[in-house]
């Protein structure tokens, strides 16, 4: 199967979600939320990120997460994922609770494709300072596509990971997966960079993003994405979008869908005169649907 297949593969089936000029919506993409180790990547954003979900949250958007929201290729055990990081999972369910939350999985979290996987792992979590199991996500599957179907003007936004375009992180995931897990990660640890990885090696990044662009223009849609981890606001010739990520080495970027405006937004931690600290929100550009 070519990438181009790949990629119109990831919406044969998927689910269909109205969006109007009142609607909100925050796309994040490639948390790669980790075990609290060395190898965590997500552990040193977390406070922005829950700063961040928790203003969502507040201002009553939808969440919708493309994809490596956990990192299930250096770390064989979800619960133990969820365990350090069961306050972002509280909030989720936050979402869950008022039918505003949207889970696709990713390369790095391609374990999800399965329903039974997630009954297995995301069915329940232990919430910090009580004993028994809490709900988590029951019955839930993770969706490979979805589309936020335009119900005003017919410009649909068509959701997905982004990995379909990426042939090692596709076909080859499970070789990917080894590389990743037995080779590179203990070499990250002492300093070298995974050349496996599109948002490390430039020219993985760029042949990613080109095939991604290609798929848009000529299918005549708007497509948003994560997985190259680099932050992108397209146009109407050229109609793809990519959310960034959580691992930025000082921010977070993402997408918002408000006022049939894609706003992408970078989360940062910033010093009043005071020298006290805060969480700051700042728009780095716009496109209107």
């Amino acid at each position: 199967m070519s990438w181009y297949e790949r990629i119109t593969r990831a919406f044969g089936e998927a689910p269909q979600v109205p969006f109007y000029s009142s609607s909100r919506f925050v796309l994040i993409s490639d948390c790669h939320r980790g075990c609290g180790n060395h190898n965590d990547n997500f552990l040193k954003n977390q406070n922005l990120y829950f700063a961040a979900l928790n203003y969502y949250y507040e201002k009553e958007f939808s969440y919708v997460e493309l994809g490596d929201g956990d990192e299930l290729w250096e770390n064989r055990s979800l619960s133990q994922i969820i365990d350090i990081h069961s306050d972002v999972f509280w909030l989720m369910t936050k979402f869950q609770e008022k039918n505003r939350l949207y889970l696709l999985y990713g390369n790095h979290d391609h374990s999800k494709q399965h329903c039974s996987y997630c009954q297995k792992h995301c069915s329940t979590y232990h919430l910090s300072g009580q004993e028994a199991e809490t709900p988590l996500f029951p019955k839930y599957c993770y969706l490979q596509g979805l589309i936020l179907k335009d119900m005003e003007l017919g410009n649909d936004l068509y959701l997905t990971h982004g990995h379909q375009a990426d042939f090692l992180n596709s076909t080859l995931a499970p070789v990917a997966k080894f590389l990743v897990r037995y080779v590179w990660k203990p070499l990250e640890a002492i300093g070298f960079s995974d050349p496996t990885s599109t948002a490390k090696n430039y020219t993985r990044k760029k042949k990613t993003e080109s095939r991604l662009t290609e798929w848009a223009v000529q299918e005549q849609k708007f497509l948003v994405t994560g997985h190259t981890h680099r932050p992108m606001i397209g146009s109407t010739d050229s109609p793809y979008f990519n959310t960034g990520s959580c691992v930025h080495p000082r921010c977070i970027t993402c997408m918002e869908l408000q006022n049939r405006k894609l706003t992408l937004v970078k989360w940062t931690l910033r010093t009043r005169e005071d020298r006290t600290l805060y969480v700051a929100r700042e728009e780095l550009g716009a496109f209107k649907l």
